[in-house]
């Protein structure tokens, strides 16, 4: 099982980063993706989640409405489209798979619940 993450950057707040998330090693399809991310200092939190069989979607507060989730099956890749950035949106990005098969995202988004991290994209947001 391997999560590779990419398409981070440095960006001024206000602008926009699309991340991608690809995925090998197991059925895309079976399993449900989530984001996270981690601030210099800070614990890993939960940012969204997919889930590849239906594309259901969960997302936490701070994000809401500004960044968007979205899967491509056929390419076993998930994206994280960022808009609206601002500092406080500055971390290492990570995905990672959520532990059981064929479940879809777990509420809440439990870190410990998911398994096979990435090394990570790093997001910087300047103002």
């Amino acid at each position: 099982v391997q999560l590779v993450e990419s398409g981070g950057g440095s960006v001024q707040a206000g602008g926009s980063l699309r991340l991608s998330c690809a995925a090998s090693g197991f059925t895309f399809e079976d399993y449900a993706i989530g984001w996270f991310r981690q601030a210099p200092g800070k614990e890993r939190e939960a940012v969204s989640c997919i889930s590849n069989s239906d594309g259901s979607t969960v997302y936490v507060d701070s994000v809401k409405g500004r960044f968007t989730i979205s899967s491509d099956n056929a390419k076993n890749t998930v994206y994280l489209q960022m808009l609206s950035l601002n500092p406080e949106d500055t971390a290492v990005y990570y995905c990672a798979r959520y532990y059981y098969r064929d479940y879809d995202c777990p509420l809440p988004l439990v870190r410990s619940l998911f398994e096979s991290w990435g090394q990570g994209t790093q997001v910087t947001v300047s103002s």
